[in-house]
């Protein structure tokens, strides 16, 4: 009898373990959410590239966003955070770098866009290499993901259980939630451009160039915090 007490006990208190797992992994998936509702950086650039290159190239940006935000998921949970913080000419080095490699990528766009063999000609689209090469500087153009990471898991973490799978399902969360904004707004803008042609094409190539300017703006002003 006391023995059968005893189970019940420790399976009342797995399942009250799992219930609470569940509340904080919606809590966190709701952060999430109010955190992606205003577009940033990376979400302007999945417009500008949809717009330009189509939905389905436009992958290969959002893939390397993404591949970004593991490397830094990974530096935050090895606690490399403290790191960044300390390394303030590092730490401003692959900011301004990222920006200025946005910044030429729209000013060129705009460029090529006056040409009038860029107006017809569909070969010269940009590979999937750099553009997944643009995705991939964009975001690592913010070295404070990592300290946002590393300050936004613990919040969601229960100590008395695995810290790997925990960490696991943050990050997975995250990925996911981010590569289906990313997708919405490459798929949008690239729906928007197959309905343009002519002239009003080549202004959507500028206005595409100005998206990347734009980007670049935005990490610039995220580095004078």
């Amino acid at each position: 009898m006391e023995y059968t007490a005893v189970r019940d006990n420790i399976v009342l208190t797995n399942a009250a373990r799992i219930i609470m797992t569940v509340e904080n992994w919606l809590t966190y998936l709701g952060v999430i959410l109010l955190f992606m509702s205003t577009p940033g950086p990376s979400h302007l650039l999945m417009i500008s590239v949809g717009m330009k290159n189509g939905f389905s190239r436009s992958l290969a940006t959002a893939a390397g966003d993404l591949s970004a935000n593991v490397i830094q998921m990974l530096l935050a949970s090895f606690g490399l955070a403290a790191l960044l913080i300390s390394s303030q000419y590092g730490f401003l080095l692959i900011k301004w770098a990222g920006v200025t490699y946005l910044a030429w990528m729209g000013v060129r766009q705009i460029q090529m866009s006056f040409r009038p063999s860029s107006r017809t000609d569909t070969a010269s689209r940009t590979t999937l290499r750099k553009l997944w090469l643009t995705g991939f500087i964009t975001s690592a153009a913010n070295p404070k993901a990592v300290i946002f990471f590393a300050a936004l898991f613990p919040q969601f973490i229960d100590p008395a259980s695995h810290l790997g799978p925990q960490l696991f399902i943050l990050g997975a969360t995250y990925l996911i939630v981010d590569g289906l904004f990313l997708s919405f707004y490459g798929k949008t803008s690239s729906v928007l451009a197959q309905k343009l042609n002519g002239p009003k094409k080549i202004l959507l190539d500028r206005i595409s160039g100005a998206g990347l300017i734009s980007c670049s703006v935005l990490l610039a002003m995220k580095s004078q915090h």
